[in-house]
Parts: structure tokens; sequence; C-alpha cells
């Protein structure tokens, strides 16, 4: 069972921010819109969960295959952080987000998308890929997938 509402999905990078959204029911997760890095970033995905009436903001963890975390897990849960303080009360969770945008990318290859075309639309790909794995995990499971993250104070 998946509660109800719509949700956004962020991949952060260090350039640019992915976002996707998915319908009040949870069902499928579908491209928003790419968010420049840096200033009205935070802002401006808040902005976009007030939009769609989300009832959370799922943002992908980056992992190795073997589930460490690097340097760019910490950039990641910083980020976090601080969406969570901008977003609140709407909630902010990390989930793993290993292979994303491997996944990604292979989705957008296989449907013809490449060159200069591709690497603009990879990160809402992304973000696609980490709202449908969050909302086929708590289908699976019941439970809201990830952790809810803590603003920071």
């Amino acid at each position: 069972m998946i509660r109800p509402g719509a949700r956004i999905g962020v991949d952060v990078g260090s350039v640019r921010i992915g976002v996707a959204a998915c319908d009040p029911d949870g069902l499928l997760a579908t491209p928003v819109e790419t968010v420049p890095r840096g200033r009205g970033d935070v802002e401006r995905i808040v902005a976009l969960a007030e939009a769609h009436s989300a009832i959370e903001i799922v943002v992908g963890l980056p992992r190795s295959l073997s589930g460490a975390e690097g340097p760019a897990a910490d950039g990641v849960r910083d980020f976090a952080r601080i969406l969570a303080g901008v977003a609140a009360p709407i909630p902010v969770r990390l989930c793993d987000e290993r292979l994303s945008t491997v996944s990604a990318q292979r989705g957008m290859r296989s449907s013809g998308v490449r060159g200069r075309e591709a690497r603009q639309r990879l990160d809402q790909a992304a973000a696609v890929v980490i709202l449908q794995s969050a909302l086929d995990t708590e289908r699976a499971t019941g439970r809201p997938p990830g952790r809810t993250v803590q603003a920071e104070t």
C-alpha cells in the first residue's frame, strides 16, 4: 500500500539538480525541470514541491555499489538538511540512488536521445529513476522509503 499524494524526486549534482514529480496516486514519476545549482536552487525546489502539492521530497543519496558513501554523499546530505529547513513542513527523505544515473543513461540511449540533448535531460531522468524507485519500494514494503532528514539547525 502506498500513501496517497504527489512527491518530488531530486537528483543533486554539483552543477545541476534534476527534478521529477509523480501523480497524486504515486504511480508514475515524470521529469519536471533541471534547476541550476547555486543561489535560489533550494527555494526553486520548494516552489516546485508546493506547486505539485507534494507530501514529501525524495532526495537521491549517492553510494558506491558496495554501499559506501563518499564526498558526494556528504554534499547531498548537507543539501538535504538545508532543503528540509526551507521546505518545512514538507518532509525530506534520503533514498539510495545507486545506479540511477546509469539507468537513466541507458533509458535515454535506448529511446534515441543522444549528445547535448541527453546531457541536458540526464539530471531529470535520474530524478525520475530515484523517485520511481522510492515509489516502487513503498508499494512493495508498505513503508516510506529511505530516511527522513532533520533540518539543519
